[in-house]
């Protein structure tokens, strides 16, 4: 049998757990399905909170790294109307307290801060199961067999560890993320990029909006949101690309034309995101041998608190498993309480900006959040 935590998912959850316990000097392994650390995408920009995530980055001795990431001006913020008249527009005056960072930026260097075969790619878990006294065995897709006294879920939305602690699935918000990219953009792109300025663009309006990031390298990065039954997304996502793109253009034919643009000219096919979400306050009771963190524990509607609650998830759970009373006592136990009540908190905050967004005064309702001063 392993000694080892075994971990399932190399999110940033995952490896923030796996850096940790490494610091502490226990032994650690990582199961991820992917092939590689750049076999798939890994997102935009995240805003790294004070109070979480970089409270995480600290604790793995990550911190000074981390702001070598940090993309300068990435906070300035402007959200306008779907005329593209400005209703807002913050500057970043030092981004200290909410950085931004890409993802794959984050996970990269979270990976290089493990020791070589703590990851263990193309590992997809198929069945897990307990096999009594708190182990528990894990098979997955090439066929490798692991038994563990401790396994962690940190594989995100469609946990396949969370079954074992609870019956939950996810559910459809109503919402879908069409995401897309343009390269190059003040050469290429140049009326978009003057309209999005330098940092975050948000266009609120009833049952849409449309947000977009300036990434490092003049990348426009775009999620066009639409509330849109399930099926609607689906079919799109099996249509030509150009088709795709001017249907989801369609849908702001009347908004301003370099907000369009952010869409209909994409350099890339657009990728189809639908939104689903755990119950708030999801919970279960405490099984031995086996925990959650992150998406896997409290998956919610994107509000800029995920990737935060995943690393100090994985802070207080590596707290939980190097306390006194360890993995067979009452530490893990607090750790799951922590975890509910943080998650119930950050999910109704998450589902109670959502609804904002999608209401009749939809810019009202942004801008009470971002600048509740402004008139």
């Amino acid at each position: 049998m392993t000694p080892t935590t075994t971990i399932i998912g190399a999110g940033l959850g995952g490896l923030m757990l796996a850096r940790l316990l490494h610091l502490r000097g226990l032994p650690v392994s990582v199961y991820e399905a992917d092939d590689g650390p750049t076999s798939r995408t890994q997102g935009g920009m995240l805003d790294i909170h004070v109070e979480d995530g970089q409270a995480a980055l600290r604790e793995a001795g990550l911190f000074e790294a981390f702001k070598a990431l940090v993309h300068p001006g990435g906070q300035a913020t402007r959200v306008l109307d779907p005329d593209g008249n400005v209703l807002v527009e913050k500057a970043d005056a030092d981004g200290s307290d909410r950085p931004e960072v890409k993802r794959g930026d984050l996970r990269q260097l979270l990976i290089d801060s493990l020791p070589p075969r703590t990851i263990h790619w193309g590992h997809k878990l198929t069945t897990v199961f307990p096999v009594g006294h708190g182990a528990h065995q894990a098979h997955f897709d090439n066929g490798r067999v692991i038994t563990t006294r401790l396994l962690v879920g940190a594989d995100g939305a469609w946990s396949r560890v969370r079954p074992l602690v609870s019956s939950a699935n996810p559910t459809y918000v109503g919402m879908t993320f069409v995401e897309t990219f343009l390269f190059d953009c003040d050469i290429r792109h140049h009326a978009s990029a003057q309209v999005a300025g330098t940092g975050a663009l948000m266009v609120p309006a009833r049952g849409k909006a449309i947000f977009t990031h300036r990434e490092p390298a003049n990348v426009l990065h775009t999620y066009a949101m639409l509330e849109k039954p399930l099926g609607w997304s689906h079919s799109l996502a099996k249509a030509a690309p150009p088709a795709a793109l001017a249907k989801v253009a369609g849908e702001f034919e009347n908004w301003a034309p370099p907000l369009v643009d952010l869409i209909r000219n994409s350099d890339t096919s657009p990728i189809f995101r639908t939104i689903h979400s755990l119950s708030v306050g999801h919970a279960w009771t405490h099984h031995p041998g086996v925990t959650l963190l992150g998406d896997a524990a409290h998956l919610m509607p994107p509000a800029g608190e995920g990737a935060n609650l995943a690393l100090f998830d994985a802070a207080q759970l590596a707290k939980a498993l190097t306390s006194r009373t360890g993995v067979a006592g009452s530490a893990l136990q607090a750790y799951e309480k922590q975890l509910f009540a943080r998650g119930k908190a950050a999910a109704s905050a998450a589902h109670a900006l959502m609804a904002r967004l999608c209401g009749e005064d939809a810019s009202r309702g942004l801008l009470d959040v971002i600048d509740p001063h402004q008139p």
